[in-house]
């Protein structure tokens, strides 16, 4: 629907017809000839039963007779058209009357459908089929007639004359067996005989000559006549548009030129430009994006209509011009951080079409925008410097791909980027300061999130990155699993793992919890393992081949084992190190039957077992024995428990995660962490960034020590703030009698250790949990009793 603030008509593939009859029916055929979107979309208001090939009387005769707009139609086409038509030049009044009575759908003697080279063809055969049919029966008729009756009469007379002649003659000559009577009447009836029938004959033989020879003449001038001329209707959208180019580039710069002395005055001129009413012209018209971006400068809402409609035409790369122009001015209007982080909200950007498509700019810079503003969102002054602090740094490098480019976008592009930079830069500066000034002490520690490469926290793990690395060397080439309760930092570790191993071995990182695991079928399963595991080895500076996801839908494991293949090559020297986080969620998906266990888990045995240059280690909360079906075919796999920080790993984690870290500690406030937490990662974390929030709330005089009751004051708070984790192991790693018994247990106090006798005289038939409780580790066993083995996770069940 066309919007008040915008000139009737104008930017819409669905125009009103004019309410003059005559008028209306001139719309029509302009319709027809110039915008057959338009005239479908008439169609379809009238009736929605009405197509191009429709028939409108066949539509009254179905009981439509009451529709007044299909009675319009029918006196458009049949009675005002062709009498509009006919006043035109005769040629082209007839095609165009032609494709009126075809598009109503009543057959015509002279339809347009026929193309040129099936109307000359057609038209001639067809001529000189009519043309002999009738002029042989014509001509049959009339020598017949004209033989017989002719022919008879002057050949009888002359045939009678001969006979007698010849009668005589032959009388004479056989005067000794007949008289010359017998003569005379042979000689009459001979004649007679062959006048009738070389009259009929030559009759004949004369009115086919005739009817063939005029027929065959008017059948190839008709013919030739018809098919030049339904070609030249059919065709016309084909060499019309590049005929009337050159006008058209007149006209349309003329608009151009008025509108801008008109300083650009609503309603603009650019809805006479030809790309509004051409729709055949598939040559892209110079400068409609230019005009295009004028008028949406200063007249948005009409600018915008304009917009909209040629970006489903075929000018459509005007559209996508001017957008990108627009994205460009936006993102050029970016003048500070909180506008870069919002620039991803509004960016327009179309599919790439190649590599060298602006829409790749345009997602590069919804990208930055993106990390931005995860980079302010983090809880502290210092992870969001961290975070800006490396992403200025990827900003450099895009700078300096930018300068070698001389595309045009790039250029185009080049000075925005270089203002974000700049504002980074200054932001970060400014963060620097304004914590110098208020004494505020950085928060480094990341919760609940895996620690990345980048996050320079990771700390400590080299017992495990020694074990994992003998492993590998081991000449079965045995499945590792790497083990261990949640947030004991499985994945951080992953992460992070090329810095513990030699270079030699390249870690490929998959999430089983994201994509691959979610697809629908074994070609996604294998796509994204394959994504996943292209974009860690980058990563680590190896780039693998890419793998399509159609060439998987066919024969998805034959060709992902052929993509190893290439894989390996890539490799050369090198080994690939599998790193499967979650297996556990595969499991879940191969039980529900979104994938078959044969071919997934017979995979990777095959694998581990043929392909040298691969390792495969997983990663869950759970042991191989647990789940049966991996059991059967990943054979001898080899644990590596992770579990506790080491005690002087946990001490540097709470003194000096960072380096310039402000936090200083009593020694005894320290030996209390590392009671509360028994140098669990994720606790440790947990408890002393509460720490430090509790610290910059302080009088800057007293900020910079945190003592042992800055530590208590903080566990309240831990308890909060980490109830997710302790949740988890409320109500997913145990079961009811598992809750009873911690929280008997919890009640005896800090530190207490519960017989077994006393839990078995409480819970009765409780082995199988303590077992349970044990491995979880949740619980120990101190001498002949029982108790918990991290005092918070006791604080949670009190």
């Amino acid at each position: 629907m066309t919007s008040p603030q915008l000139p009737l008509n104008a930017y819409t593939n669905a125009p009103q017809q004019h309410p003059n009859l005559i008028l209306s029916s001139l719309q029509l055929l302009f319709w027809l000839s110039f915008r057959p979107l338009a005239w479908r979309n008439h169609l379809k208001r009238i009736d929605p039963n009405l197509e191009s090939d429709s028939s409108v009387i066949i539509l009254l005769r179905r009981g439509r007779w009451r529709n007044l707009a299909l009675w319009r139609l029918f006196i458009q086409g049949y009675l005002i058209l062709p009498i509009l038509a006919n006043l035109l030049v005769p040629i082209l009044a007839n095609l165009l009357v032609g494709l009126i009575l075809w598009a109503l759908g009543e057959p015509i003697a002279f339809s347009v459908a026929l193309d040129v080279k099936f109307g000359v063809t057609v038209g001639v055969a067809a001529g000189v089929a009519a043309g002999v049919t009738v002029g042989v029966a014509a001509g049959v008729a009339a020598g017949v007639t004209v033989g017989v009756a002719g022919d008879v009469v002057g050949g009888v007379t002359f045939d009678v004359t001969v006979g007698l002649a010849v009668g005589i003659a032959r009388g004479v000559a056989s005067s000794v067996v007949g008289d010359m009577t017998r003569g005379v009447a042979f000689g009459v009836a001979v004649g007679v005989a062959e006048g009738v029938v070389l009259g009929v004959l030559g009759g004949v033989a004369f009115g086919v000559a005739v009817g063939v020879v005029g027929g065959v003449t008017r059948g190839v001038v008709g013919g030739v006549t018809a098919g030049v001329a339904a070609g030249v209707g059919v065709t016309i959208n084909l060499w019309r548009p590049v005929l009337s180019f050159p006008f058209l580039i007149v006209w349309n710069y003329l608009l151009y030129r008025l509108d801008q002395k008109r300083n650009g005055k609503s309603p603009s001129l650019l809805r006479y430009h030809s790309a509004f009413w051409d729709e055949w012209q598939h040559l892209h018209l110079p400068a409609l994006d230019k005009h295009l971006l004028f008028v949406i400068t200063h007249n948005p809402v009409e600018g915008k209509a304009a917009l909209e409609y040629l970006s489903t035409s075929r000018q459509r790369w005007a559209a996508q011009a001017v957008q990108i122009e627009l994205d460009a001015r936006s993102l050029q209007g970016c003048a500070d951080v909180e506008a870069i982080r919002e620039a991803h909200r509004i960016l327009i950007i179309d599919e790439l079409e190649n590599e060298l498509s602006p829409s790749l700019i345009l997602k590069m810079f919804s990208r930055i925008s993106e990390d931005v503003d995860a980079a302010l969102n983090q809880a502290s002054a210092y992870n969001q410097r961290l975070a800006l602090r490396a992403f200025a740094d990827k900003l450099n490098l895009q700078l300096e791909n930018f300068a070698r480019s001389s595309d045009k976008y790039t250029v185009r592009f080049y000075p925005i980027i270089k203002s974000w930079r700049e504002i980074v830069t200054k932001y970060v500066e400014e963060l620097a300061k304004i914590t110098e000034l208020r004494q505020e002490i950085d928060l480094p520690y990341i919760i609940g999130v895996p620690l990345t490469r980048e996050q320079e926290i990771f700390t400590g793990r080299d017992d495990i990155g020694l074990r994992i690395e003998q492993l590998l060397l081991d000449h079965r080439r045995p499945p590792l699993l790497l083990y261990g309760q949640r947030r004991m930092g499985k994945t951080s570790l992953l992460n992070n793992i090329g810095k513990l191993l030699p270079s030699n071995i390249i870690p490929m990182f998959v999430d089983l919890q994201g994509a691959p695991s979610s697809a629908s079928d074994h070609a996604g399963f294998l796509y994204n393992l394959a994504r996943d595991m292209e974009k860690s080895a980058k990563k680590q500076g190896l780039t693998l081949p890419s793998l399509a996801r159609e060439v998987l839908k066919s024969d998805p494991f034959t060709y992902f084992d052929e993509w190893l293949d290439k894989v390996e090559q890539a490799l050369e020297q090198n080994t690939a190190l599998l790193a499967l986080d979650e297996f556990e969620v595969l499991d879940n998906a191969i039980a529900k039957g979104r994938f078959d266990e044969q071919d997934v888990l017979g995979m990777l045995r095959h694998l581990i077992q043929h392909r040298p240059r691969f390792k495969v280690l997983l990663a869950g909360s759970h042991t191989i024995e647990e789940y049966q079906r991996w059991a059967s075919y990943l054979i001898n796999v080899q644990v590596v428990h992770i579990s506790y920080l080491k005690e002087a790993e946990a001490r540097q984690l709470i003194e000096h995660p960072v380096k310039d870290f402000t936090l200083r500690y009593e020694s005894n406030a320290v030996e209390r962490v590392l009671q509360l937490t028994r140098c669990h990662p994720f606790l440790v974390q947990l408890l002393c960034a509460e720490i430090i929030v509790l610290k910059n709330e302080q009088d800057p005089s007293i900020r910079r020590l945190a003592t042992l009751a800055d530590v208590e004051a903080a566990i309240p708070e831990a308890l909060q703030s980490g109830s997710f984790f302790f949740a988890d192991i409320q109500n997913n790693q145990v079961d009811a009698t598992g809750q009873a018994i911690l929280r008997f247990i919890a009640a005896q106090g800090e530190g207490a250790i519960v017989s077994r006798q006393t839990l078995l005289q409480q819970f009765s038939d409780a082995n199988i949990t303590f077992s349970l409780l044990l491995q979880r580790e949740l619980i120990e066993e101190v001498d002949d009793g029982y108790g918990f083995q991290v005092e918070l996770i006791r604080r949670w069940f009190i």
